[in-house]
């Protein structure tokens, strides 16, 4: 067999489109790292856009997407993990097979040559896959801070929640700050899955699925001590086919959802997936 014929075709049949607002439902703190500390500022500000506002990084949803679903598939056994990096004290896991139907990889991509597996012999990628999934930074949605949350803020669009690490022998406490997104605000989320082959369309509900857990999880940092529970409200979900892009043909809604339990019915439904044809 030549090595073209092991290469499955990639085509683009069209794109689902899937926006909605992101809703803190706890305060939430995606860190921008030690970098960006300010003198009387917190100890852990959140990220901000170029204009001081608060974003939550598409980079971000993206991973805590992957790393559930990995563990809801059970994909976290050693030996079907690699390494993408293996500094001391920092070690960096993921789950990558050369399964060319393994869903993680067709939805997230898989990483080209070698790599070492956290159990096993090292492997190298043979089916070359791109990311089906792409998210992007989710800008705040301004209006979400009302007037009346303003009043009770340390900052103009943030709160500090005050933190201490207790000594279990001396009792001294050790106190932090923690910059936050307060509950209530909201940010707009756009989520875009590209169809590339016969049989992705089976990842759409993958990513649902996902979502669903997320919001029963955290987002962001601080989640075992309250922060980062996360809701996706007003759901809409577009295809644009091939057509929209090379003739403009138009879009098609394809399912409006109040929560993500309602897109996971819409999604799981035998006519959704005819729907999305190029």
């Amino acid at each position: 067999m030549s090595s073209s014929s092991q290469v499955p075709e990639i085509r683009l049949a069209g794109k689902l489109v899937l926006d909605a607002s992101l809703v803190c439902l706890t305060g939430l703190h995606i860190g921008a790292g030690k970098g960006s500390l300010e003198i009387g500022g917190a100890d852990n500000p959140v990220v901000k856009d170029a204009f001081g506002r608060p974003i939550v990084p598409g980079s971000s949803i993206r991973g805590r997407l992957r790393s559930l679903l990995e563990h809801a598939l059970g994909l976290t056994a050693p030996e079907e993990m690699v390494y993408l990096s293996r500094r001391r004290g920092q070690e960096v896991r993921i789950h990558q097979s050369d399964r060319s139907d393994d869903p993680i990889c067709l939805l997230f991509g898989r990483n080209p040559g070698r790599m070492d597996r956290v159990k096993g012999d090292s492997t190298e990628a043979r089916h070359i896959t791109p990311a089906r999934l792409a998210i992007y930074d989710a800008p705040l949605e301004l209006e979400s801070i009302t007037a009346q949350m303003r009043e009770q803020l340390d900052d103009e669009l943030t709160e500090v929640k005050s933190e201490n690490a207790i000594d279990r022998i001396t009792a001294q406490a050790n106190p932090r700050t923690l910059e936050r997104v307060p509950a209530g605000a909201r940010f707009r989320v756009r989520i875009v899955i590209d169809m590339l082959q016969d049989g992705d369309r089976k990842l759409v509900p993958l990513v649902v699925q996902g979502l669903r857990l997320m919001e029963d999880s955290a987002l962001g940092g601080g989640g075992s001590r309250g922060s980062g529970r996360v809701e996706f409200q007003n759901i809409r979900a577009v295809w644009r086919s091939r057509r929209y892009y090379a003739d403009g043909a138009p879009e098609e809604e394809v399912a409006k959802a109040a929560n993500t339990e309602a897109l996971q019915q819409a999604v799981l439904a035998d006519e959704f997936a005819l729907r999305l044809s190029e």
